[in-house]
């Protein structure tokens, strides 16, 4: 993204799969910032900029939204419904990291705009490959519009 930090959101409730996909991002060697929830709800408030989040400083918009399904609180299909309904958070490409191969999740995702729908794999290697594949991706690779954070 033309040497500018790259911002992503992680909202993901489980501590281990949270870790080494943060630790993969940052191995990367890129101005990586990477901003760690663990439920629906706290995901919301971070994009919104609500409660908690109310200080910008402290929530920027992120370029990328890594987003697991099963989530406390609020479940991941009603966070990507909410972020592609808003004029202010819609351009933002939301990546489904997901265990759940079933294939009415998948509809549903798409149905609401997901940009891409990937399942974990069980295995370390595995994992961590499929992370270093999406960094290059979508945070190296792929171009937004414009600039959608504010300044």
């Amino acid at each position: 993204m033309n040497g500018e930090k790259v911002i992503t959101l992680l909202v993901e409730d489980e501590e281990a799969h949270a870790v080494l996909t943060m630790r993969t991002l940052e191995e990367e060697g890129m101005r990586n910032e990477i901003h760690w929830v663990t439920d629906g709800e706290e995901a919301l408030e971070y994009l919104f900029q609500t409660g908690d989040y109310a200080d910008k400083s402290k929530s920027p918009r992120p370029d990328l939204v890594l987003l697991d399904l099963r989530l406390p609180k609020l479940d991941g299909h009603k966070v990507l419904n909410a972020i592609k309904q808003s004029e202010e958070l819609k351009l933002i490409p939301v990546v489904i990291l997901t265990t759940s191969e079933n294939n009415e999740d998948m509809i549903q995702a798409y149905g609401n705009h997901a940009n891409s729908y990937l399942i974990k794999p069980l295995g370390f290697g595995e994992f961590s490959e499929m992370i270093h594949k999406l960094n290059s991706y979508w945070l190296v690779q792929n171009r937004l519009p414009y600039r959608h954070r504010q300044a």
